[in-house]
C-alpha cells in the first residue's frame, strides 16, 4: 500500500503465489512485493522450468524466490508440492496468494464449447481450491493470509454474456473464499478476493490495445500485501474491487 504509513514486512515469513510462469504477469510483481518485503517467497506453475528462469532472475536482484513447477488441479501433486514448501520454511506457511487462472470467452451458453467451459472452471476454481486445500494445514499453527482473485464482471451490474465459463469459476472461487473466511477464522486464517477490472498485463494488451483503464499490477501487488499482512487482522470473507 502507498502513503505516509510504512509497510507491512514478511521478515521470517513464507508466502507462496501461484500463477507465475512468465515475466509480464500479475504473479510476478505480487512475488517481487511480497520478497521486497522480507518475505520468503515460492512460486508456482504448470510449467516448472519457466518458474525457475523467473526465479533465477528475481534471486540476481536479492530477491529470495524459489520455484515449484505443479499442476494445481493435482490433488496428489499439489500437496507434496506445498508440504515441501512447508518443510523449507520451518513447517510454516503465512501466506498465499492464488493468481493462477486465466480468462477466455466461451460464447452464448446455447453455443458455447462445453470444453472451453470446463476449462475455465478448472483454471481459475480448480487450482484456487486446490492450493487453498493444499496450504491450510501449513498455516493453522501461526495463522496468515488467503486471497483470490475474483473478477469485476461477476459483480452486481456486471456483464457476463458470452463469457459464462469464466464468470462461474470466478463466482465459485468467491463462494470459495467465503467458506474458507468462515471455517479458518479461528485458526487465524483470513481470506479475502479482489475483484479487479481488466489488469495492464502483456496479453491484455495485445488483445484490448493501451486505450482501456487498467488496473495496474503494482496496485494488485500492494492490495494483496497488505490482505495478508497484520495490518489487515481484522479483515475476513471481503470482495475488493479494483477499478
Amino acid at each position: 500500500m502507498t502513503g505516509s504509513t510504512p509497510q507491512q514486512r514478511f521478515d521470517g515469513k513464507c508466502a507462496v503465489v501461484t500463477g507465475v510462469g512468465r515475466a509480464g504477469q500479475v504473479g510476478e510483481v505480487v512475488a517481487k512485493e511480497f520478497a521486497a518485503r522480507g518475505a520468503a517467497v515460492a512460486i508456482i506453475d504448470r510449467d516448472g522450468a519457466s518458474a525457475e528462469l523467473l526465479a533465477a532472475a528475481m534471486r540476481t536482484e536479492g530477491l529470495a524466490v524459489t520455484a515449484y513447477g505443479c499442476d494445481l488441479t493435482d490433488a496428489a501433486a499439489t500437496t507434496e508440492t506445498f508440504a515441501k514448501i512447508a518443510a523449507a520454511n520451518g513447517g510454516h506457511i503465512d501466506a498465499l496468494a492464488n493468481v493462477a487462472g486465466g480468462f477466455a470467452m466461451s460464447g452464448p451458453v446455447a453455443e458455447s464449447d462445453p470444453s472451453v467451459f470446463q476449462r475455465q472452471l478448472a483454471i481459475n476454481l480448480g487450482s484456487a481450491y486446490g492450493a487453498t486445500r493444499a496450504c491450510i494445514p501449513f498455516m493453522r499453527a501461526s495463522g496468515g493470509g488467503i486471497v483470490f482473485m475474483a473478477a469485476a464482471a461477476i459483480l452486481p451490474g456486471g456483464k457476463l454474456a458470452g463469457m459464462a465459463g469464466y464468470a462461474a469459476s470466478k463466482a465459485g472461487v468467491t463462494a470459495l473464499m467465503r467458506a474458507v473466511a468462515q471455517e479458518e477464522r479461528t485458526n487465524g486464517i483470513r481470506a479475502n478476493a479482489l475483484a479487479p477490472t481488466a489488469i495492464r498485463t502483456g496479453v491484455n494488451l495485445d488483445s484490448m490495445g493501451d486505450k482501456f483503464a487498467y488496473v495496474e499490477r503494482e496496485s494488485v501487488a500492494g492490495v494483496i500485501a497488505f490482505l495478508c499482512s497484520g495490518e489487515a487482522v481484522n479483515i475476513t470473507g471481503q470482495v475488493i474491487e479494483l477499478a
